[in-house]
């Protein structure tokens, strides 16, 4: 059985794998960098070890961190998300020096990474895949010899690529030829590789995921399908398990196909296969991650699967601890990143000091945070502080009570997206389901919005106090 486990992360999942490893008698080790030093993670673990001044390469020194795990004793890793949690090389390691890793293989890692391995791998398992380049693309010329082929609009973007990042869309042979050299840099730079492919673009698409989990004993199940077309320059904002978009025909598909692409590449562990949707109602397959999802927690809501616990059995050699017919899925939860940005101010990211925070509560209502009242956000990271999940048996009880707990949700000292969540869940196109990719883009308007009502209380309330306090 595994026994003590370091996290290879930070942030508020770190703080859920840390209140995972408690409730299964598991001994948690958490890193952090200097700029971490009040995180927390920190005071949550059991254990936790400095791994030098750098803010981020810390986080990306898979053998410090390895070699901390063998040090302290640890017998087990988990990456959580970002930093080295879909790079092969830290599965490499950690298998060197027999540490195990909470994740699947190195190769499967690798191979799902490669956004034209990954292609192939699905086009040999019957999974449908959007029209594009086979392989990677060799010049500007071959670029544009396929998008002729295949009609604009199309989609450059990196083999190894990932976040949003190294994407670009080109409605033209102009765009493609202005965008070709910028992509091939962006890939580069961000990792470490120039190879690019090309996709037809499905313009204005619905983005569904499926939750999967397979174990070494043969077997994979699916946990239901995740919306995430609420999105902003390709970063996810609000997801919504299940869609309210799709009818239990599709749903049943999405769920089989997903197990059976896990199935194809000898997958292990928690993992994500992204489709993209199409007007018409065709599914693509788009990608695999990896590892855990940020927005695991409204999987885990309407199932009551605990999935990092999952994934410690798993990586311990365990059998799932259900089978495909025994999982139920109840009602909608929908989660709510909670960034530190000004919506207003074309999201520019607010880092500093949290004056005072508090948590909603309520029947339905989960947070995910590792902000405390006088935390230092530093400016060094993502700028998610918090995420908010509401569960509600009926998809009309979520959408009132995701606006009352986003009321309820306190966060001063700091510009964050709940004021503008607020407008979203006003907007008729969202309450009726009939949401897609591009609803952001369509809705600029919503960053016009008043002070929302909770810092509107809490200003009285200070003013109050004040007043009695000065006598007036």
């Amino acid at each position: 059985m595994i026994k003590k486990i370091l996290i290879a992360n930070r942030g508020e999942i770190a703080v859920r794998i840390i209140r995972a490893c408690a409730e299964a008698g598991i001994t948690s080790v958490a890193v952090y960098a200097d700029a971490d030093r009040h995180a927390l993670h920190v005071k949550k673990a059991d254990e936790a070890y400095n791994i030098g001044p750098e803010s981020v390469a810390g986080y990306l020194n898979a053998h410090r961190i390895v070699n901390l795990a063998v040090a302290t004793g640890c017998d087990a890793l988990h990456p959580g998300y970002g930093f080295l949690s879909e790079n092969p090389l830290l599965a490499e390691i950690c298998e060197s020096r027999h540490v195990r890793f909470i994740g699947p293989s190195a190769k499967v890692i690798h191979m799902m990474g490669d956004k034209v391995a990954a292609r192939e791998a699905m086009q040999a398992a019957d999974i449908p895949v959007t029209p594009g380049s086979d392989g990677n693309l060799d010049s500007l010329d071959a670029a544009l010899e396929l998008a002729d082929s295949i009609g604009y609009p199309v989609m450059l973007k990196a083999t190894s690529g990932g976040g949003g990042r190294g994407i670009r869309r080109c409605n033209s042979r102009a765009d493609l030829i202005k965008s070709y050299d910028r992509v091939l840099s962006e890939a580069t730079k961000a990792f470490g590789s120039a190879d690019v492919f090309m996709e037809k673009c499905i313009d204005q698409p619905r983005h569904i995921e499926v939750q999967i989990l397979a174990d070494s004993h043969g077997n994979a199940i699916h946990l239901y399908e995740r919306d995430c077309s609420i999105q902003r320059r390709h970063q996810k904002l609000i997801e919504i398990a299940p869609s309210p978009q799709l009818d239990e025909t599709q749903r049943q598909w999405l769920g089989e196909t997903a197990v059976r692409a896990a199935l194809a590449v000898g997958y292990q562990n928690a993992g994500t296969v992204e489709f993209l949707q199409d007007r018409d109602g065709q599914f693509y397959f788009m990608e695999m991650n990896t590892r855990l999802q940020v927005e695991h927690t409204i999987t885990e809501t309407i199932t009551g699967i605990d999935i990092v616990q999952e994934q410690f059995r798993i990586a311990d050699g365990q059998p799932l601890s259900c089978r495909q017919a025994e999982i139920q899925r109840r009602g909608y939860a929908m989660e709510l990143r909670i960034n530190a940005e000004d919506p207003k101010n074309d999201f520019l990211p607010s880092y500093g000091r949290i004056t005072r925070y508090f948590a909603p509560g309520g029947p339905g209502v989960r947070t995910d945070a590792a902000i405390y009242s006088g935390y230092q956000i530093p400016p060094y990271y993502d700028s998610m502080c918090a995420k908010l999940t509401v569960w509600a048996l009926t998809w009309e009880e979520l959408l009132n009570r995701a606006s009352r707990a986003l009321q309820d949700t306190g966060v001063y000292g700091v510009k964050t997206t709940i004021p503008y969540y607020l407008e979203i869940l006003k907007v008729p196109e969202f309450r009726a389901g009939t949401f897609d990719t591009s609803f952001v883009e369509k809705h600029p308007e919503l960053t016009d919005y008043k002070t929302s009502r909770p810092t509107r209380e809490l200003t009285a309330v200070i003013t109050a106090a004040l007043s009695a306090h000065l006598g007036m």
